[in-house]
């Protein structure tokens, strides 16, 4: 640690006598500086032991020295010292009674000790301690560089980085959430940063900020040196870090980045070991696909897996769908087999895993957005998937997830599952402007003709069509002769110019019903 003034008084050789602020005597001693100006505060700069011999100085005048030590307190000066024997044979008075009512510390310099040697005493302790804290900081980096490469994870450093701060260290994924905690009790601390940590990702790396208060003060560091930073680390410390702190908590940094940087290089190796697999599968080579995918991804495909497609117009924003679902299967031990094509990625995920419910939330939390509207290309991804599927149906399954993905994308929405669209009903598929426009079109003419008072076409239209064209039921159904009923489909053949014999009129006029009747949300 630094000198401080008790520090110098313990010291042996230069005989300094305490005269006023004796319970400050902790206070660091930053530099010993001699001045014989009557205000030195301008050539200040805080943490300094003033050292005078009052030459220019009215010591005597209680008034005079008030003010004088006011100012030194103003400044941050650590302490006066006082060369007795030169200009005054004694402190006078004066001057220890205004130090210790401003509870400056006032010591007392004997004749025969020069000013040289306490700068020298001064300078000597700041030298030993920066010498201190480099050994220590190199310390804490073997150690730390020891624990990185043991290969048992980030555990280990966490743990060494928080014995070498004397507080508590916690790393977190590109998502925000916490991967590791030193010590245990610490990665409940760590959760709440999340929104912190969240905000900092977004900030060009390397980028740091300090939040809490003194008492709780957490200082966290982005890792990683691109466009966007890989992870962060967070230490957490009841006063701001000192040298040899700062040392390890720069030397945690490095090597976290370091292997961040050496995990995307083996995730490049995997993903084109990946993409060789997904080809295979999508060509119906199941066999050949699990003999090379091997033990890095044979678990996946010996289980029921979900295939997903995602895009956006900016490659950013798959690619962080892509670390978000990456964190989620790390944290939960599951295999993800992703494969990027520019602005998608294609993904092999096990079903009800981590990874699937990491993406669906992560398009939740799009959908949710109010300013997400239909249809907008604002850069938000959007995501088909696949129903449950195995080796030997992957083909059928990209397709799937290719129909799921052109649906999402004509209604706005950040993820569809094939199940909507194969779940028995073609019903969620009349929502679209596309289908709802045909519906409007083949009906506007007989709600032109129904708004002039001259039957109801289209209730008899929808009665009929339901009743699969048995006369009596449908008029039945709408309490009118059957004859009746047969003049108006004949009424409706006339004016749309189409025959109701046809089965795939009857199919479109259904189906421009039941559209209809959604948007309108009658039954």
């Amino acid at each position: 640690m630094p000198p401080t003034l008790a520090s110098l008084v313990q010291h042996s050789v230069l005989k300094l006598t305490v005269r006023a602020g004796a319970d400050r005597l902790g206070t660091p001693v930053r530099w010993a500086h001699a001045s014989e100006l009557a205000d030195p505060v301008p050539y200040m700069e805080g943490g300094e032991l003033l050292l005078v011999t009052a030459t220019n100085l009215d010591a005597e005048d209680p008034a005079t020295m008030r003010r004088y030590v006011r100012r030194l307190v103003g400044a941050g000066v650590a302490g006066l010292g006082f060369a007795v024997g030169v200009t005054y044979e004694d402190i006078p008075p004066a001057l220890v009674d205004a130090a210790e009512e401003a509870g400056l510390p006032l010591l007392e310099v004997p004749r025969r000790t020069p000013f040289l040697a306490i700068s020298k005493a001064v300078s000597a302790a700041i030298a030993a301690d920066q010498y201190r804290a480099v050994t220590a900081g190199f310390e804490a980096q073997r150690e730390l560089t020891r624990a990185a490469l043991a290969g048992d994870g980030p555990a280990e450093l966490l743990v060494r980085l928080a014995a070498h701060i004397d507080g508590w260290a916690a790393l977190y994924d590109t998502s925000g959430a916490v991967v590791a905690a030193a010590p245990d009790w610490a990665a409940r601390r760590a959760a709440r940063l999340t929104p912190d940590v969240e905000r900092l990702r977004d900030r060009p790396a390397p980028a740091s900020v300090v939040v809490g208060d003194a008492d709780d003060r957490v200082e966290l560091q982005s890792l990683g040196t691109g466009r966007r930073a890989r992870g962060a680390l967070a230490v957490g410390t009841g006063a701001a870090l000192g040298t040899a702190e700062r040392y390890a908590v720069h030397s945690a940094v490095a090597l976290l980045t370091l292997t961040a940087a050496r995990s995307r290089a083996l995730q490049g190796a995997e993903q084109r070991l990946g993409a060789a697999v997904l080809r295979m599968l999508l060509a119906g080579q199941s066999d050949h696909a699990r003999a090379v995918a091997g033990d890095l991804y044979g678990d996946l495909l010996d289980a029921p897996f979900r295939l997903l497609i995602a895009e956006a117009p900016e490659p950013a924003v798959p690619e962080l769908l892509a670390e978000t679902m990456e964190a989620a299967a790390a944290r939960s031990g599951e295999t993800l087999l992703m494969v990027p094509e520019g602005e998608r990625i294609v993904v092999l995920a096990a079903d009800g895993g981590a990874a699937v419910a990491a993406c669906t939330a992560y398009a939740q939390a799009q959908d949710d957005r109010p300013a997400r509207e239909a249809g907008s290309e604002d850069g938000d991804v959007v995501v088909g998937l696949s129903a449950p599927s195995g080796p030997i149906a992957v083909s059928a399954a990209y397709k799937q997830a290719e129909q799921a993905l052109s649906v999402a994308r004509r209604r706005g929405r950040a993820l569809v599952e094939h199940e909507e669209l194969a779940a028995g009903s073609v019903l969620p598929l009349l929502a679209d402007d596309a289908v709802r426009a045909f519906a409007d079109g083949t009906l506007r003419p007989l709600h032109e003709h129904d708004a002039k008072g001259r039957g109801d076409l289209v209730a008899s239209l929808r009665a009929w069509l339901s009743r699969h064209g048995q006369w009596d039921a449908a008029a039945a159904d709408l309490g009118v002769h059957r004859h009746t009923l047969r003049y108006r489909m004949r009424r409706v053949e006339e004016i749309l110019g189409r025959s109701l014999d046809d089965p795939d009129v009857r199919m479109e006029l259904w189906l421009a019903l039941k559209t209809t009747a959604a948007s309108s949300g009658t039954p």
